[in-house]
This record gives structure tokens, C-alpha cells and sequence, in this order.
């Protein structure tokens, strides 16, 4: 690095001059910058609430698990991912796209939201977009949530949401689930009792795969308490029965619906998701949101992906298909398979959560990748996601093994 030509430009910019060991003139660096050797280095200084935090990873991937067993699975079961694909019309978007991604994607994502606000009869100034639902629940816990303020959900839930409510200092209250569904009745009923900023509630469920229809959601939000926004998660709601999206105005400004398109549409790798909700909850997003984090391949893929609605009628039928197909292999092993709204199909192995931890183990040991509930007791369940006649194959052959592995303790 060159030096100033004399000790006046060095102090023109702010610097502190120090003797060079080579010559007499002025070096242009700050002192402080030969003295840091001199004293003990410090890190960086986390928040309280940052400190007090364990580093959580809400889901262990699949990778991560193929790394520690040193083999590949043969089949991918458990991320509740489309192994069916994305559409062609969406490929080829990308691919198109590519050629631009050295430009950023619009911050505005104008063609984008435009797009969804005409799928739902909307204005653009009621959607916004990020970085899958994940993304949006954290802008969301950013916007509303502080140290001690109460939110409540489900025990045994999605668990990202509560990664993020812990990490912005709130409280949780949890409801347990009514049998197989969640509650929506006693989570407004708690809501009111501890006078929480946030509800969340996926319809479909998971790690269930339950739903309930319309008219309970309708009759939940006329039962919240003023100042409650409900974050309603209907991921899977391109894979549910007619009747399960209740009917609410754009306007309403107790609910933000979260789609997705990582579940019908097969692209979980992109990381798009979207929420409705009224204009001033989507302009405050505005505020806090990264606003190139959603880029240009990924914009161009989410609007071919979205035109095409014939693609996500066919891959609606061949999840159906394969629910069926899981629903058999259950029943043939003496299990049971609970109703499903959703890309998955979460079967009842007979026993407590450890029996169901030992046969998802067993199903690991043999190459196929599943996950289950972390709560009791829903536990007593694993999940397996739809996917093509062979990783159903793959789960059928495996799933006897398993079983006389964990019965066997």
C-alpha cells in the first residue's frame, strides 16, 4: 500500500502518523494498527439475547445426515419436498434467465407480484414476497414481536416459527393439539387470555398432515382478540381438498395467508413464498425485508411456475396417487396412515415416540430418509413425503425391517 507523501495529507483524512523502521518520513497509517498486537483481542459483542441462545438448526438435512453415514440415501422422503419436479415452462424460464444473472432481480418484484395479486383476485399492494415462508415468518417476528411479548401456537408445530420468536425475545404459549388437528377454538382462547401480538396456525397441518375446513378458520379469526394478527400457513393448500381456503377480505387486517411455491410447485430449492394481507402490513415489510433476496432466476421461475396451473393439476394427482401407495404399505405392515391434505402422509406406528424414533432409525439404517413429530404425543408418529412409484418401493421394502428392528427394542 502506498503511503501519504507527507505527515499533512496523512492528518487531511483523519490518520495518526507513525515512524517508518526504514526512513525518517511519516507513515500514513493509524498507530493503532502496530499496537494490536500489543493488547488482547476481543470478539465480536453479541446482544444479551443473542448470548443467551443456543445455535440451533430447527431441521437436520438430509446432506448433513448423508455425510455423517457416509452413504447416499435412495430415497428422500422426509423434507416434504416435490420429487415430482417443476414445470417444464419453469425450467426453461430459468435456464432463460441465467443468461441475465449478472444483473440483480427487481427489488420491486413488479412482474412477479402482479402475477399472484391477478391468481387472487387482488391488488399487488396486498402481496408480498421473500425468501420462502421462512423468510417472511422472520421479517413477520421482526416487525411485531419484542423482548417478553406473547405468541401463541401449537405444541409440536413448525418449529421455524418458534426458532424465530426465541430469537427475537418472545414468549411462547403453546396449545396442545386437539387429538390429530390443531386447535383453533383454544389457540384464539389463549390468545385472548395472555394478549398475544401473534397467532400462527397451518391449514394443512403439519407435521400431521390434517386440515380443517373453512368454516372453522372463519369462525376462528371472528374469535380473535383485537390487536392478534394470524399468521395463517397454507403451504400445503394446493395439495388440500376444495373447501379448506376459507373466503377472507383482502383487507382484513387480523390475517397474513403464507403460500408457497417449495410444495404443488416443486421448488423448494428456490426459495419463493408469498403472503397476502393488507396493504399496510405488506408496505411495512417495506422496513425490514432484503430487498434482492429474492433473485432474478428465482422471480422468472416462480412466474412461469405460477401460469402454469395444468402442471400442479397433474402433480396434485400423482401426490393423491401416491398417498394412496403409502397409505397401503402402511396398512400392510399393521400401521396406520392418518388422513392427509398434504404432500405426506403421517403414519401412526402403534407405539410411544420411542418405538416410532427406533423405526425411523431403522428406515435411516436402511437408506430411506423420513422425519417425525418431536412432540408427544404426536411422536408415536413417523412422516413420509409422496414421491415416485420407486422411493415408494424403496420405503415399502425397507419399512418390515424397520419394524422387526424396533420391535425387537
Amino acid at each position: 500500500m502506498e503511503g501519504f507523501r507527507d505527515e499533512r495529507a496523512a492528518r487531511a483524512v483523519g490518520g495518526q502518523t507513525a515512524p517508518r523502521p526504514d526512513r525518517g518520513r511519516a507513515h500514513p497509517l493509524p498507530a493503532a494498527v502496530f499496537c494490536a498486537s500489543d493488547r488482547s483481542m476481543t470478539g465480536p459483542r453479541y446482544t444479551p439475547l443473542a448470548a443467551s441462545l443456543p445455535p440451533t438448526v430447527p431441521f437436520v438435512g438430509p446432506e448433513a445426515q448423508e455425510r455423517a453415514r457416509g452413504r447416499a440415501f435412495v430415497a428422500r422422503l422426509g423434507a416434504n419436498e416435490s420429487a415430482f419436479g417443476p414445470s417444464p415452462r419453469a425450467i426453461a424460464a430459468m435456464q432463460a434467465a441465467a443468461r441475465d444473472v449478472w444483473m440483480y432481480g427487481d427489488p420491486e418484484l413488479h412482474d412477479l407480484r402482479s402475477a399472484i395479486a391477478a391468481h387472487h383476485g387482488v391488488s399487488p399492494a396486498h402481496v408480498v414476497i421473500g425468501e420462502g415462508i421462512d423468510g417472511l415468518l422472520g421479517l413477520l417476528v421482526r416487525l411485531l414481536v419484542g423482548p417478553g411479548d406473547a405468541v401463541v401456537t401449537s405444541d409440536g408445530a413448525y418449529p421455524t416459527f418458534n426458532f424465530h420468536v426465541a430469537g427475537f425475545g418472545g414468549v411462547l404459549h403453546k396449545v396442545p393439539y386437539a387429538g390429530d388437528h390443531e386447535d383453533p377454538g383454544a389457540l384464539a382462547a389463549r390468545a385472548r387470555a395472555v394478549g398475544a401480538k401473534m397467532l400462527y396456525l397451518a391449514n394443512p397441518d403439519n407435521p400431521m398432515g390434517s386440515w380443517h375446513p373453512a368454516p372453522v378458520i372463519g369462525a376462528m379469526i371472528a374469535a380473535l382478540p383485537e390487536g392478534t394478527l394470524l399468521i395463517l400457513d397454507e403451504a400445503y393448500i394446493d395439495l388440500a381438498p376444495p373447501g379448506t381456503a376459507p373466503d377472507i377480505a383482502a383487507d382484513d387486517p387480523r390475517v397474513i395467508r403464507l403460500r408457497t411455491f417449495s410444495k404443488g410447485y416443486g421448488m423448494a430449492g428456490l426459495r419463493v413464498g408469498y403472503g397476502l394481507a393488507a396493504p399496510d402490513l405488506v408496505r411495512a415489510f417495506d422496513k425490514v425485508r432484503n430487498h434482492f433476496g429474492v433473485g432474478r432466476i428465482a422471480q422468472a421461475g416462480a412466474l412461469a411456475a405460477l401460469a402454469d396451473q395444468a402442471w400442479l393439476a397433474q402433480v396434485r394427482a400423482r401426490v393423491a396417487r401416491a398417498r394412496a401407495a403409502l397409505d397401503q404399505v402402511a396398512r400392510a405392515n399393521g400401521l396406520l396412515p392418518l388422513p392427509s391434505a398434504t404432500n405426506f402422509v403421517t403414519i401412526d406406528c402403534g407405539g410411544d415416540g420411542a418405538f416410532a424414533r427406533r423405526v425411523l432409525g431403522g428406515l435411516i439404517d436402511r437408506d430411506v430418509f423420513v422425519r417425525m413429530p418431536g412432540v408427544a404425543p404426536l411422536d408415536r408418529c413417523i412422516r413420509v413425503s409422496t414421491g415416485p412409484k420407486a422411493d415408494i418401493a424403496a420405503f415399502a421394502a425397507a419399512l418390515p425391517g424397520a419394524l422387526e428392528a424396533a420391535r425387537a427394542g
